[in-house]
């Protein structure tokens, strides 16, 4: 499974600029390959530090995705019921279970020879929403990878991935919504805060 996370964090470096001028297809190219070159040219992140690579993703990774609509979507009818401040601490929390596991699974890539291939997205014009299909080929494997994007006015950006039949976001639904059953909004969060605060 971390392979798959890999993926989807390597989906993540490009300026905002680039994303507004790309289509989907390219925007995750250039995201893709631009984030694998980044941490590979960096000699801290490429020896294995943590702190480093996770620096990496809050710099490169975070600023390129729409985190908010991720955690959003994740948290389902029970997001309309939370307060302003339970919603601040749940995408604050959602985003740094993010970062640690995208940073995680970067540091597999560091010495790997990595390719992707990216087909088409076809989007039509005006969309607001659209798919990336993609390969990536490591170690003799092939992995079928989608990416999910939504329109927004700086650009496409990534906010949910298809991993081995499984959208990110549809996982972290059923986690989420227990959480949500046992403690409510608060216990939710409590969860959020004792995982990170292990990993």
């Amino acid at each position: 499974m971390k392979r798959y996370f890999t993926a989807f964090l390597a989906a993540a470096f490009v300026s905002g600029a680039a994303f507004a001028q790309s289509s989907p297809d390219t925007t995750v190219r250039n995201a893709v390959e631009g984030t694998v070159k980044a941490m590979q040219a960096d000699p801290q992140a490429r020896g294995g530090d943590m702190a480093r690579i996770t620096q990496v993703v809050e710099t490169h990774f975070v600023p390129a995705t729409d985190f908010q609509r991720t955690t959003r979507i994740a948290i389902g009818k029970a997001w309309s019921t939370a307060t302003p401040e339970q919603q601040q601490k749940l995408y604050e929390q959602f985003q740094l279970l993010l970062v640690k596991t995208y940073a995680a699974s970067l540091s597999q890539l560091r010495d790997a020879q990595v390719n992707f291939k990216f087909l088409p997205s076809n989007t039509a014009a005006g969309a607001k929403d659209t798919v990336v299909q993609s390969h990536v080929m490591s170690n003799g494997g092939d992995d079928a990878i989608d990416y999910r994007l939504t329109n927004t006015p700086s650009g496409w950006k990534i906010y949910d991935i298809n991993m081995m039949g499984a959208w990110l976001i549809q996982v972290y639904q059923t986690q989420f919504a227990e959480q949500i059953a046992k403690g409510g909004i608060d216990g939710l969060i409590k969860f959020l805060v004792d995982h990170n605060a292990r990993s």
